[in-house]
Protein backbone atom coordinates (compact mmCIF):
# COMPACT_ATOMS: atom_id res chain seq x y z
CA UNK A 1 0.00 0.00 0.00
CA UNK A 2 2.98 2.41 1.00
CA UNK A 3 4.54 1.74 -2.42
CA UNK A 4 1.00 3.03 -4.17
CA UNK A 5 0.88 5.78 -2.35
CA UNK A 6 4.24 6.59 -3.20
CA UNK A 7 3.96 6.09 -6.95
CA UNK A 8 0.60 8.52 -6.46
CA UNK A 9 2.44 10.78 -4.91
CA UNK A 10 5.57 10.70 -7.91
CA UNK A 11 2.81 10.82 -10.69
CA UNK A 12 1.38 14.17 -9.29
CA UNK A 13 4.44 15.64 -8.87
CA UNK A 14 4.90 14.98 -12.02
CA UNK A 15 1.46 16.30 -13.49
CA UNK A 16 2.11 19.01 -11.64
CA UNK A 17 5.68 20.15 -12.62
CA UNK A 18 4.79 19.39 -16.34
CA UNK A 19 1.31 21.73 -15.95
CA UNK A 20 4.07 24.22 -14.40
CA UNK A 21 6.23 23.81 -17.82
CA UNK A 22 3.37 24.29 -20.15
CA UNK A 23 2.04 27.13 -18.28
CA UNK A 24 5.74 28.79 -18.18
CA UNK A 25 6.03 28.28 -22.23
CA UNK A 26 2.47 29.23 -23.18
CA UNK A 27 3.12 32.47 -20.95
CA UNK A 28 6.32 33.26 -23.34
CA UNK A 29 4.62 32.16 -26.07
CA UNK A 30 1.79 35.02 -25.50
CA UNK A 31 4.58 37.53 -24.91
CA UNK A 32 6.72 36.69 -28.28
CA UNK A 33 6.71 38.92 -30.84
CA UNK A 34 8.49 38.78 -34.18
CA UNK A 35 11.35 40.78 -34.99
CA UNK A 36 11.51 42.83 -38.85
CA UNK A 37 11.73 41.13 -41.39
CA UNK A 38 15.47 41.72 -43.15
CA UNK A 39 14.79 41.69 -46.57
CA UNK A 40 15.68 38.90 -48.40
CA UNK A 41 18.96 37.78 -48.83
CA UNK A 42 21.16 36.90 -51.87
CA UNK A 43 21.74 33.69 -52.53
CA UNK A 44 24.06 31.50 -55.08
CA UNK A 45 22.25 28.44 -56.88
CA UNK A 46 26.09 26.88 -57.36
CA UNK A 47 26.30 26.44 -53.41
CA UNK A 48 23.26 25.25 -51.74
CA UNK A 49 23.76 22.24 -49.51
CA UNK A 50 20.89 19.39 -50.28
CA UNK A 51 18.43 19.00 -47.57
CA UNK A 52 16.77 15.52 -48.20
CA UNK A 53 13.05 15.83 -47.85
CA UNK A 54 12.00 12.03 -49.21
CA UNK A 55 12.90 9.26 -51.51
CA UNK A 56 10.08 9.91 -53.31
CA UNK A 57 10.49 13.46 -53.95
CA UNK A 58 10.31 14.61 -57.94
CA UNK A 59 12.06 17.85 -56.54
CA UNK A 60 15.93 18.39 -55.05
CA UNK A 61 15.91 20.73 -52.38
CA UNK A 62 18.48 23.06 -51.24
CA UNK A 63 19.66 26.08 -49.06
CA UNK A 64 22.55 28.00 -49.57
CA UNK A 65 24.54 28.37 -45.89
CA UNK A 66 24.80 31.98 -46.66
CA UNK A 67 21.69 33.06 -46.93
CA UNK A 68 20.72 31.20 -43.29
CA UNK A 69 20.79 33.85 -40.22
CA UNK A 70 19.67 33.36 -36.70
CA UNK A 71 17.62 36.10 -34.84
CA UNK A 72 18.48 35.53 -30.80
CA UNK A 73 15.75 38.16 -30.42
CA UNK A 74 13.12 36.11 -31.73
CA UNK A 75 14.71 32.54 -32.18
CA UNK A 76 13.89 32.61 -35.64
CA UNK A 77 16.28 30.96 -38.22
CA UNK A 78 15.86 32.34 -41.39
CA UNK A 79 16.97 31.20 -44.85
CA UNK A 80 16.79 30.83 -48.61
CA UNK A 81 15.38 27.08 -50.19
CA UNK A 82 15.39 25.94 -53.47
CA UNK A 83 13.64 23.15 -55.03
CA UNK A 84 14.69 22.56 -58.13
CA UNK A 85 12.87 19.69 -60.50
CA UNK A 86 13.83 16.83 -62.98
CA UNK A 87 13.32 19.68 -65.77
CA UNK A 88 15.63 22.31 -63.82
CA UNK A 89 12.60 24.60 -62.94
CA UNK A 90 13.34 26.29 -59.40
CA UNK A 91 10.72 27.57 -56.94
CA UNK A 92 13.09 29.31 -54.68
CA UNK A 93 11.47 30.81 -50.70
CA UNK A 94 12.58 32.79 -47.94
CA UNK A 95 11.37 31.61 -44.79
CA UNK A 96 11.65 31.02 -41.39
CA UNK A 97 11.37 28.23 -38.87
CA UNK A 98 10.04 28.86 -35.53
CA UNK A 99 11.67 25.90 -33.66
CA UNK A 100 10.09 26.17 -30.72
CA UNK A 101 6.75 26.05 -31.91
CA UNK A 102 7.28 23.63 -34.57
CA UNK A 103 6.40 26.28 -37.55
CA UNK A 104 7.42 27.65 -40.43
CA UNK A 105 6.64 30.53 -43.05
CA UNK A 106 7.13 31.56 -46.09
CA UNK A 107 7.80 35.27 -46.55
CA UNK A 108 8.61 35.34 -50.08
CA UNK A 109 9.09 33.99 -53.58
CA UNK A 110 11.30 34.78 -55.93
CA UNK A 111 10.95 34.86 -59.85
CA UNK A 112 12.19 33.64 -62.72
CA UNK A 113 12.83 37.62 -63.28
CA UNK A 114 15.39 37.69 -60.57
CA UNK A 115 12.55 39.64 -58.38
CA UNK A 116 11.33 38.73 -54.72
CA UNK A 117 7.60 38.75 -54.63
CA UNK A 118 6.81 39.38 -50.75
CA UNK A 119 3.99 37.25 -49.57
CA UNK A 120 1.19 39.89 -48.75
CA UNK A 121 -0.24 37.96 -45.82
CA UNK A 122 2.61 35.45 -44.59
CA UNK A 123 1.36 32.83 -41.88
CA UNK A 124 2.96 30.74 -39.42
CA UNK A 125 1.92 26.97 -40.63
CA UNK A 126 2.97 23.82 -38.78
CA UNK A 127 5.86 21.71 -39.99
CA UNK A 128 3.81 18.30 -39.19
CA UNK A 129 0.54 19.06 -40.86
CA UNK A 130 -0.66 17.00 -44.31
CA UNK A 131 1.46 19.55 -46.62
CA UNK A 132 2.56 18.62 -49.69
CA UNK A 133 5.75 19.42 -48.85
CA UNK A 134 8.14 18.88 -45.90
CA UNK A 135 11.05 20.66 -46.61
CA UNK A 136 10.78 22.94 -43.70
CA UNK A 137 10.88 19.90 -41.11
CA UNK A 138 13.64 18.02 -42.67
CA UNK A 139 15.38 21.27 -42.69
CA UNK A 140 14.80 21.30 -38.85
CA UNK A 141 15.74 17.70 -38.65
CA UNK A 142 19.05 18.19 -40.53
CA UNK A 143 20.36 20.82 -38.23
CA UNK A 144 18.09 24.27 -38.32
CA UNK A 145 16.88 23.44 -35.29
CA UNK A 146 18.41 21.93 -31.87
CA UNK A 147 15.07 19.73 -30.70
CA UNK A 148 13.04 23.04 -29.66
CA UNK A 149 15.84 25.33 -29.59
CA UNK A 150 17.74 27.66 -32.35
CA UNK A 151 21.15 26.10 -32.71
CA UNK A 152 24.02 28.05 -31.32
CA UNK A 153 25.62 29.31 -35.11
CA UNK A 154 25.18 29.89 -38.03
CA UNK A 155 28.04 27.36 -38.59
CA UNK A 156 26.22 24.66 -35.99
CA UNK A 157 23.55 24.40 -38.71
CA UNK A 158 26.23 24.47 -41.91
CA UNK A 159 27.97 21.96 -39.82
CA UNK A 160 24.90 19.70 -39.54
CA UNK A 161 23.96 20.08 -42.58
CA UNK A 162 26.99 18.79 -44.36
CA UNK A 163 27.39 15.92 -41.79
CA UNK A 164 23.95 14.75 -43.10
CA UNK A 165 24.03 15.52 -46.47
CA UNK A 166 27.81 15.39 -48.14
CA UNK A 167 26.91 16.63 -51.61
CA UNK A 168 26.08 20.55 -52.76
CA UNK A 169 23.97 20.80 -55.56
CA UNK A 170 25.04 22.24 -58.88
Amino acid sequence: MKSKRSSLLACAMLLSFSSLLWAQSAAEDAEWKESELPPPPAFDLGKLLTVDVSLNSSLVYGVDPASISISKSDSLVRYVMVATSASGARNVMYEAIRCSTGEFKTYARHSPEGRWNMASHPEWRSMFGNLPSRHALRFAQAGACDNAAVPISVNDVVSRLRSSNSRTIR
